[in-house]
């Protein structure tokens, strides 16, 4: 069975309510009326409408306000409006269209040319819905191939590890060391992108305690201190005395900590530095918060493109553009700097690279 359009008209006007009906009669339309906005309100609780046909004169709410509590909420932001006022002038329309109306007309409504406005409008309501499965089938997708990753990467890790075992010559051991940071790199990404898909469902939750930050610093030079030789870069670490102890999630903060110092030393080149600082910092409360900072000496990263770095619908356009220093291990920093109540932009490294900043 094909389901009919649901459409909701709001008109305090008793006729205009009839003439809209029978305009719209001859295509199967599920039509219902209300003389005021609130019980329009209330009836978009029942689930969102394909299209509103909103008069702009109501007796309880301006049409324009109606329209934009509408479009302020983010279930019913995608249902097309459509505004109709006896008002003239250009005043009207602007404010039409800064209240979020998706199309406008004047009364007397024409009959042909109302009927043609709500076909488009359903037209683009169904376009989006199908744009929207789409979407959300695409992503489905990626997460399970994502998920299903997981497995062969602990397959190297393991056998690197048991050959580690049975090998004794220096230069061997060097490379599977490099296959097992390489594999330990690429299982981090992905549990990132798992992660950062259930953060973006609602389905993450921190699990905070109190932490030793210098600690986390600590384990992290240990794994990164064999890419940093492999590359001939100096990974250089100040950390404060007494260390600093915060409640955050160890776990995430510890990957954060591993995707700054992976950004860093992969567009590095040689013979160059990357400083890792921790820093305790007074605030207004006279406790404590801390900033945490990775400083590269690589290409850096242009000013224009510092806060677009840290979004993942950006990573692809600026790839395209040659922006170095971005990927969806900044984007998943970003999502737990933010849990935490902090946040993380970058800076440029006077005369050449990038610092980073996390501040909580």
């Amino acid at each position: 069975m094909i389901k009919r359009p649901k459409i909701l008209i709001v008109d305090d006007d008793a006729s205009i309510r009839h003439n809209l009906t029978e305009i719209l009669k001859p295509v199967q339309y599920d039509i219902r009326m209300f003389d005021q906005g609130q019980p329009l309100l209330e009836a978009l609780t029942e689930g969102a409408p394909d299209l509103i046909i909103l008069d702009v004169m109501l007796p309880d709410i301006n049409g324009f306000e109606l329209c934009r509590q509408i479009k302020n909420d983010s279930r019913y932001q995608h249902v097309p409006i459509i505004l109709i006022t006896s008002l003239d002038g250009k005043e009207a329309l602007a404010e039409g269209v800064e209240a979020g109306a998706d199309d406008f007309l004047h009364k007397p409504l024409n009959k042909i040319e109302l009927r043609a406005r709500v076909q488009s409008m359903l037209r683009i309501k169904r376009q989006y819905e199908e744009l929207e499965s789409t979407l959300k089938m695409r992503e489905e997708l990626s997460n399970m191939i994502v998920h299903d990753m997981s497995s062969p990467i602990i397959s190297v890790l393991l056998h690197a590890t048991l050959m580690e075992e049975k090998v004794s010559d220096p230069e061997a051991i060097k490379h599977l060391e490099m296959i097992k940071a390489g594999a330990d790199r690429l299982d981090s990404f992905v549990n990132d992108l798992l992660m950062a898909a259930k953060m973006e469902q609602s389905k993450f939750l921190l699990n905070a305690a109190p932490t030793d930050i210098n600690q986390l610093a600590l384990d992290a030079q240990k794994h990164f201190s064999v890419i940093a030789q492999s590359k001939g870069i100096q990974l250089q670490f100040e950390l404060p005395e007494p260390a600093i102890e915060f409640t955050l999630d160890s776990n995430l903060f510890r990957r954060v900590i591993g995707n700054l110092l992976a950004n860093a030393l992969q567009y590095s080149p040689s013979a160059t530095t990357v400083v890792l600082r921790l820093t305790a910092l007074p605030n207004d409360d006279n406790g404590a918060h801390f900033q945490l900072t990775v400083t590269d000496q690589g290409p850096g990263i242009p000013e224009e493109y510092r806060e677009r770095v840290f979004e993942k619908f950006e990573v692809v356009d600026l790839k395209r553009k040659g922006v170095p220093q971005i990927g969806l291990g900044l984007t998943f920093c970003k999502m737990v700097v933010n849990a935490h109540g902090g946040k993380i932009f970058v800076q440029s490294n006077q005369q050449q690279g990038s610092r980073f900043v996390v501040q909580i």
